[in-house]
């Protein structure tokens, strides 16, 4: 029976835990190993199949994280571009006013200037009423709290 500590490829590379692919018999089993042995082997067996499916997900999710990346530059992209499309159409606004309702050029930009003003302040309001809702995590406070109690007290007996 093959173990962990026994694979070794002689390129100088650490050897890599490895789980036996072969079936073996029970009695040559019983003959190469005891009790202890085969335990030794199956927690070796464990070892190695936890850190070969961490080292799987490990992998799909460095896969994953780097094709979100790539996705929000586009998004990045989006948003930098925006202002200038909305300079444009603030734009377009005001030459609007100018045209059908004959304002005057300078109105007309006052006009819009003071409408996007009124909606910003109306964000900040909005912002700052849902801000102020916001609470400290009082469980998780809680918790840390009778953490470090718990090991001050455990300290003090020892």
């Amino acid at each position: 029976m093959t173990t962990a500590r026994e694979n070794t490829n002689g390129s100088g590379l650490p050897p890599v835990p490895s789980i036996p692919l072969t079936a073996e018999t029970p009695v040559k089993i019983a003959e190469e190993t005891s009790i202890g042995g085969l335990i030794r082997d199956a927690t070796a067996h464990l070892s190695t199949l936890v850190r070969a499916e961490v080292e799987l997900a490990r992998s799909e999710v460095a896969g994953e994280i780097k094709k979100g990346v790539k996705g929000s530059v586009y998004f990045i992209l989006a948003v930098a571009v925006l202002p200038f499309a909305l300079i444009m159409l603030f734009m377009t606004l005001a030459y609007a006013l100018y045209d059908i309702f004959d304002f005057p050029l300078s109105l007309s930009f006052l006009i819009v200037f003071f409408v996007v003003i009124i909606v910003v302040g109306l964000f900040v309001f909005l912002g700052v009423r849902k801000m102020k809702k916001l609470r400290a995590p009082q469980r998780t406070i809680a918790s840390a709290k009778d953490t470090v109690a718990a090991l001050r007290h455990r300290g003090e007996g020892h």
